[in-house]
């Protein structure tokens, strides 16, 4: 039983560094690719439910890499150009209504609008900045990721890698934006 937990920990860990690393050789690294870095697949998901704190687990386990830390990278998106993803490459957002790092975002709220969770030190990759990486404490002491000083989220209605339904919608009170790697907002046409 031991063994087959280390191996399915050792094959996460060899996924999320291949995932991340892309196409990284040990002579030459690259900063930026032109599409989001390939699907994670976690050793251990979340069952699907309908409670909302099911909705945050899958979105921890969806972005997490090695050593529990989720990863955030840049990935041009249409007419949007380069904007943050998590590591399966679905879309993060800013909500205004959060006027610092501290989310104001639960309930129904982080329901439809997941928030980016970690269990580690977040990761910068393929364009995102390291240093405009942080975290904020949830009251549920869940720890959600942070990019220059906007708590991040997922959107419920994006389906696919690459979807960006929730730009500029308004909903619980200030509008959602995507994210762009110096971490504004991203104003669609």
């Amino acid at each position: 039983m031991h063994q087959r937990r280390l191996a399915a920990v050792s094959l996460a860990v060899v996924t999320v560094l291949t995932a991340v690393c892309g196409g990284c050789s040990s002579s030459k690294s690259t900063t930026s690719q032109a599409s989001p870095s390939p699907a994670v697949t976690p050793s251990a998901s979340a069952s699907p439910s309908a409670s909302p704190s099911a909705s945050e687990s899958a979105s921890a386990s969806a972005s997490a890499g090695a050593g529990g830390g989720a990863i955030v990278a840049a990935a041009p998106i249409g007419k949007l150009g380069e904007i943050l993803v998590d590591s399966q490459g679905r879309t993060l957002y800013l909500f205004e209504k959060d006027t610092s790092a501290t989310s104001t975002c639960y309930g129904d709220c982080a329901t439809a609008w997941p928030p980016a969770l970690t269990t580690g030190a977040p990761t910068a990759a393929h364009g995102a900045d390291q240093s405009k990486l942080s975290t904020t404490t949830r009251t549920d002491g869940k720890t959600q990721i942070v990019y220059n000083g906007h708590p991040l989220y997922n959107f419920q209605g994006d389906k696919a890698q690459g979807d960006t339904n929730g730009e500029e919608s308004t909903a619980f009170g200030a509008k959602w934006y995507v994210v762009n790697p110096a971490g504004n907002k991203v104003e669609g046409d």
